[in-house]
């Protein structure tokens, strides 16, 4: 796969790349009024500039409740964002809570069968970054503080069916809260979205009720 990669031009690369972003930053807004609120956000801004891949983790979020495969690419990534995987345990989803773990066992084995030395190195960096402190601007709160708080909110989401804290807590659980990293709040936008049809639906019906109760 590198190798496929490393032939294409940087600037293609780049252009593509930033393209997935912004597609997916419109995926999940849903429609032109909420993709003009999504991007009036100044996170997501830094995060396309950046190229990170804050968004990404959202999406794979969002379509990890229905398929909860997804959930690999934030644990192979972002392993401590995982803590939003209470969701599935709390709700006792356990079926869905085994493919995400499942998947993401396969995919690691495989991965180290053709290349175990990329885990060596991982791991060494995983365990030099221990106790170090970010050199680039950061918000600086540490993951000690922010993991307790992101369990707590997702098991109360979970017990009161509010799907957005589980990309809420996902956040606060990053192992850096960069900058960027809010821009994974997007993936909030698709309940919000939900939320603000079904009110005003309510607010609709309820004048007719009011008119055929006279």
């Amino acid at each position: 796969m590198a190798q496929y990669l490393s032939a294409v031009d940087f600037w293609v690369f780049l252009w593509l790349w930033v393209w997935l972003l912004i597609g997916t930053v419109v995926w999940l807004a849903g429609s032109p009024t909420w993709v003009l609120v999504a991007f009036a956000i100044p996170f997501v801004a830094l995060d396309l500039y950046h190229g990170n891949i804050n968004i990404l983790l959202a999406a794979a979020i969002v379509l990890g409740f229905k398929h909860p495969w997804t959930w690999a690419f934030v644990l192979l990534t972002k392993p401590t964002a995982g803590v939003g995987l209470l969701w599935f345990a709390v709700r006792r989803e356990w079926r869905s809570l085994g493919v995400a773990l499942g998947t993401t066992l396969a995919i690691s084995a495989v991965s180290f069968v053709l290349a175990p030395e990329l885990w060596s190195s991982w791991f060494e960096l995983l365990a030099g970054g221990l106790g170090s402190t970010p050199s680039s601007p950061h918000i600086p709160v540490p993951l000690w503080l922010r993991l307790p708080l992101a369990a707590v909110l997702v098991i109360w989401g979970a017990r009161t069916d509010r799907r957005w804290t589980v990309v809420v807590s996902s956040m606060l659980a990053l192992p850096v809260l960069w900058f960027a990293a809010p821009a994974m709040l997007v993936g909030v936008l698709p309940d919000l979205r939900e939320y603000v049809r079904s009110r005003r639906q309510a607010e609709a019906v309820a004048p007719t009720e009011a008119e055929a109760q006279s």
